[in-house]
C-alpha cells in the first residue's frame, strides 16, 4: 500500500489581497508559512519517497516549509527546471549528487506545470470585488464555479482536468504502483481536478468540493484503488 499527500498552498500574498491569482507567482505571506509549517506537524511521520509541486513558488515554499517537521531526516533537493537552452542543460549537470549516502539521504522535488493553478486569463490581478462591481456578481460566480465557462481568455476548471488528470494517471499513478509515496503540492483547482478522479466525483459534485490552505488530504492506494484517508 502506497500513501499520496495532496497539499493546497499556504496563503499567498494575492490570496491576502483578494486578487485573482491564477499563474502570477506571488509568495506565500507570514500565515501562509505557518500554514504550511503546520501541515508539516501533521505529516511528521510519513516517509516520503518523492515531492512533486507546481512551477509557482508558494506550492514549492508551502512543500519545503512542510518537510522541515518531517521525521524522517531526508533533505528535499529541488531538480533543476527543464532547461530551454543547451547552456541550461550543461548546467542541470552542475546538480548531480555523486555521494551515495547523500544521494540517499535525500528527496527528489520535481516542479511540472500540469499542477500549476487553473490560468486566470484577463483576471489575474484584478480584484475580485472590483471584478464583482465591473461584470456583475452573477458573471463572476459562474467563471469562478462553473465547471466549463472560462473566466476572458483563460481556463474553466475542465481545461485544467485536462491537463492535470492526464499527468496524474501518466506520472504519479505508476509511482504508487510501484509502492512509492507521493507528496503533491498545488493549488486549489489543480487539486481540485485530481480529487474529482481519485474520488469518482462528477462536474457538479466537485464544484462544492473545496480544498483547505495548508491543510493535507491523504489518500491510500492498493490494487488499483484510491482510499481517503482522514488526517
Amino acid at each position: 500500500m502506497s500513501d499520496l499527500v495532496l497539499l493546497r498552498h499556504g496563503q499567498s500574498a494575492w490570496n491576502l489581497s483578494n486578487l485573482f491569482t491564477g499563474w502570477v507567482d506571488v509568495p506565500l505571506t507570514e500565515q501562509g508559512v505557518q500554514e504550511a509549517t503546520d501541515a508539516g506537524l501533521l505529516l511528521k511521520d510519513f516517509r516520503f519517497d518523492v515531492i512533486y509541486t507546481s512551477t509557482q513558488i508558494r506550492a514549492l515554499q508551502t512543500a519545503l516549509l512542510a518537510m522541515l517537521k518531517n521525521t524522517s531526516g531526508k533533505v528535499p533537493i529541488v531538480r533543476p527546471y527543464p532547461p530551454a537552452t543547451e547552456e541550461e542543460k550543461q548546467h542541470t549537470e552542475w546538480y548531480t549528487i555523486y555521494g551515495e549516502a547523500a544521494k540517499h539521504n535525500s528527496i527528489e522535488v520535481i516542479r511540472d506545470w500540469h499542477l500549476n493553478e487553473r490560468y486566470y486569463g484577463e483576471l489575474q490581478g484584478m480584484n475580485k470585488k472590483e471584478t464583482a462591481d465591473k461584470y456583475g456578481e452573477d458573471q463572476v460566480h459562474i467563471w469562478r464555479r462553473s465547471y466549463d465557462v472560462p473566466p476572458p481568455n483563460g481556463e474553466a476548471l475542465k481545461n485544467t482536468a485536462e491537463r492535470t488528470i492526464p499527468f496524474f494517471k501518466d506520472t504519479i499513478v505508476p509511482l504508487l504502483h510501484e509502492g512509492k509515496n507521493v507528496f503533491i503540492s498545488a493549488h486549489g483547482n489543480s487539486l481540485r481536478s485530481i480529487v474529482m478522479y481519485l474520488k469518482d466525483f462528477s462536474p457538479e459534485e466537485i464544484l462544492k468540493y473545496e480544498i483547505k490552505t495548508g491543510q493535507p488530504l491523504h489518500f491510500t492506494y492498493a490494487n488499483g484503488a484510491f482510499v481517503h484517508r482522514e488526517m
